[in-house]
């Protein structure tokens, strides 16, 4: 990170610039920040990229690709530039953590448990990529961040439709020399094959210091790693044994010769490789590092200095963004991994669905108020049918007293009559389930299970505060015994969680101050920053 310099704007976008994180191959990199505190990186465009045409076009369109992967492993896309505004741009949420490029330059190959640990989330990053007919197509270290919880793949700024015609470019090669596909080299379209063998590329390198077709302490030049690629057998000295053959079978020259990502990850998981044990395998120098990552953002970023530090910016919270621009877009239907604790974290905002006209995102907190609006009239007779009353899932509970009120939902329908409310605060012990059109509620704040499957937190006027940005029928939600609060589909997926797992007799909390926390102990694990 570094001070930003004198010919650098004060903001893009309506977003302030705080410091620089570095440049890419498409820009600068700054860090930002929502009016909330929860941290970006923003990314500008070079103007020689914007200035050729059908660039705008393109750039949005991948933006559109992106947002199509919703996992525990990728970044969300927060915003971006409008139509005709220079310089372009885009913000994504901030991963305060190294790269695996920059850990290993710095500190040498990962140990064996953390190579297999690495292998299997970055192969269900893939497996995420990949159902969303996407390919990621730079593969690399440099894209690799190596976050507290989990391993991140990042920068899908050259991904494209896997079926889309327009991605091919005449004479140009995309992606990074020494970790890419022979089949990628010569010219080919990347599809799902390059990225697996990139992939296997990253992992040789996180287990011994260099690519598969790189020596160490070699200074080879770019043509040599793909000439090297195309006809030369890998490398894999320095490899876990376990790993060499299902990596040997990701190097494959010819594409077909390779696992998909699918069978990729089957096959790691009969040798010990699996996912969700990162925090415990990850090397020990790493928690140090991620903490000099994380601390110059708890004191660049502080928009509340009224609240007490482990409800600032930069705690793990995910609160509610809100984004300067306000058309009004439609959103898209995200799956989640099969794992509970690693529930992705979604942003309340969303992206133009494809096929519409290229229009500005808004918070999602806002389309919902604007969906209320259009059914108040229809819900005003449901709530005097029920007035007083409110719903709950299962749990525990010692307060009283509270009323339904219009629900920000597009259905005007009301919660069920269960017990009452407490009039300043709630305090709720896992299990504790919502199920589909139930509630719970103080007279300050009610969190919902709206029936178009979103969870929202809103006031005592139901104007929507925070929102999960889930939907789809039949969503229900569950605080668990281990402190996490998830959203599931009705097929029992997780869509959406807050992160907080590992920390059994965790409560939460509908505070007298409109603030909705998850709390172990004294300790604030998650926030949703709705105090009013």
């Amino acid at each position: 990170m570094k001070n930003l310099q004198p010919s650098d704007p004060s903001s893009i976008g309506g977003y302030p610039l705080l410091n620089r994180l570095g440049a890419g191959g498409m820009g600068q990199v700054f860090l930002s920040r929502t009016p909330s505190g929860r941290l970006l990186a923003l990314k500008t465009i070079r103007e020689d990229l914007s200035s050729d045409p059908g660039f705008e076009e393109r750039f949005a369109r991948e933006i559109r690709n992106s947002d199509r992967v919703r996992s525990p492993w990728t970044v969300t896309v927060v915003d971006y530039s409008p139509p005709g505004q220079r310089p372009q741009w885009l913000a994504t949420e901030y991963v305060p953590a190294p790269s695996l490029d920059e850990w290993v330059a710095r500190h040498g190959p990962l140990p064996e448990a953390a190579v297999l640990s690495l292998a299997a989330e970055l192969c269900g990053a893939l497996q995420s990529v990949h159902q969303a007919d996407l390919t990621h197509r730079d593969v690399k270290p440099g894209n690799v961040l190596l976050a507290r919880d989990r391993p991140r793949l990042i920068d899908f700024g050259i991904a494209r439709a896997a079926d889309d015609p327009r991605h091919t470019q005449v004479g140009g090669v995309l992606g990074s020399p020494g970790f890419l596909a022979p089949d990628q080299a010569v010219g080919g379209v990347p599809a799902e094959p390059a990225d697996v063998f990139s992939l296997a590329a990253v992992l040789v390198y996180a287990a011994t210091g260099h690519g598969p077709f790189a020596r160490p302490q070699e200074n080879v030049a770019m043509a040599a790693l793909v000439y090297r690629a195309v006809h030369e057998a890998p490398d894999l000295q320095g490899v876990p044994p376990t790993l060499v053959p299902v990596l040997a079978s990701c190097l494959a020259k010819a594409p077909g010769d390779r696992p998909t990502a699918a069978e990729l990850g089957r096959r790691l998981e009969q040798i010990g490789a699996r996912t969700g044990n990162w925090p415990d395998v990850r090397p020990p120098a790493l928690a140090t590092e991620l903490t000099a990552h994380e601390q110059p953002t708890h004191t660049l970023v502080d928009p509340r200095p009224d609240l007490p530090p482990d409800l600032r910016a930069g705690s793990q919270t995910h609160a509610q963004p809100h984004l300067p621009h306000q058309q009004q877009t439609q959103s898209f239907t995200a799956p989640g991994p099969d794992h509970p604790a690693a529930g992705p974290t979604l942003d309340s905002t969303v992206l133009a669905a494809p096929g519409t006209p290229e229009r500005r995102r808004r918070p999602l907190w806002q389309v919902v108020a604007v969906t209320a609006a259009a059914v108040v009239a229809v819900a005003a007779v449901s709530v005097a049918a029920y007035a007083g009353m409110s719903g709950s899932g299962s749990g525990s509970s010692d307060d009283s007293s509270g009323g339904a009120k219009t629900r920000p939902s597009a259905s005007a329908e009301v919660t069920k009559p269960v017990k009452p409310a407490s009039p300043v605060r709630r305090s709720l012990e896992a299990v504790y389930d919502l199920g589909v059109g139930e509630s719970v509620q103080t007279t300050k704040t009610k969190l919902v299970m709206q029936r178009d499957g979103n969870l929202v937190i809103t006031d005592k006027q139901d104007r929507p505060l925070w929102a999960a940005a889930t939907s789809g029928t039949g969503n229900t939600a569950r605080f668990q015994d281990d402190g996490n609060l998830v959203v599931h589909n009705s097929a029992g997926k997780p869509v959406w969680a807050s992160q907080t797992f590992g920390h059994p007799g965790a409560v939460l909390v509908l505070q007298a101050d409109g603030n909705v926390v998850i709390k172990s102990g004294e300790a604030v694990l998650w926030a949703a920053k709705t105090v009013h």
